[in-house]
């Protein structure tokens, strides 16, 4: 999945992509690079985000998801909100799955949205929201809750018709660094709720911040822990540089056989 931030405030693109020629360059190399997804987001997720309204979110996602669909009509699209509204619309501008940062705790209307629109449904694990996530990091036991919010959450989704769900177990999302890491070790456990799972950890403050750098000088780092995160059972990387990560896929493929 290749990561398309139309933001002015992303931790690592923001800003990046200010106009459709722009944007229409980077899904090109996202797709020749072999993406399956662009994954299309208008409000940043990153810690201590600002408050963006929902008319903003729109005029910045609906515009760039209708020049996708015109100019790569066989791309799949992923829209990356936490407001039902949004995503209606953007699936109805030819996005054809959901990126819920929240996994339906931000909008009650959301899973009853989903399961009426009928496309698959990410459902990450986060506490509070961007700007507050930071200081919501206290687990008895990060590992258990985390699943126990999963078990919850997909239950509550299959009753609104939800079938398609991808688990997102939310890196840097709520958790400490130690977290991060107790969490990617333990990824093989979450295949006991028999769906597939996304790692979102590209370029992310889990690799970054252990190697004493930034977001500029992550991709090694990324590279390091998708393969990791691959090799404990995950079935997406959601990234900023698929060429890479595509190598990292098929050396695991390799190895597999």
């Amino acid at each position: 999945m290749g990561i398309l931030n139309v933001t002015p405030d992303s931790f690592y693109d923001g800003g990046r992509f200010k106009n459709e020629e722009d944007v229409l360059i980077q899904v090109e190399k996202l797709l020749k690079e072999g993406a399956t997804f662009i994954d299309i987001g208008a409000y940043s997720s990153r810690p201590g985000a600002d408050f963006v309204s929902k008319e903003e979110e729109l005029k910045r996602l609906i515009p760039i998801i209708t020049s996708v669909v015109n100019n790569f009509p066989k791309s799949l699209i992923s829209v990356d909100s936490f407001r039902s509204d949004v995503i209606k619309t953007a699936v109805e501008a030819g996005a054809a799955m959901v990126n819920d940062i929240s996994g339906g705790q931000q909008d009650p209307l959301m899973f009853e949205t989903v399961g009426a629109l009928g496309v698959p449904y990410i459902m990450m694990h986060m506490r509070g929201t961007p700007k507050t996530m930071q200081q919501m990091t206290e687990y008895s036991d990060v590992i258990k809750e985390v699943y126990t919010y999963f078990s919850e959450r997909i239950e509550l989704a299959r009753t609104h018709q939800i079938k398609d769900i991808i688990l997102d177990l939310g890196f840097g999302f709520s958790k400490t660094l130690e977290q991060n890491f107790k969490l990617l070790e333990m990824l093989d456990y979450y295949k006991n709720l028999n769906l597939p799972i996304l790692a979102g950890i590209s370029r992310k403050s889990m690799v970054y911040k252990t190697l004493n750098t930034n977001a500029n000088q992550a991709l090694n780092g990324s590279t390091a822990l998708h393969m990791v995160a691959l090799q404990k059972g995950a079935k997406l990387l959601r990234v900023h540089d698929v060429k890479e990560a595509m190598e990292c896929i098929q050396l695991h493929e390799a190895l597999r056989k």
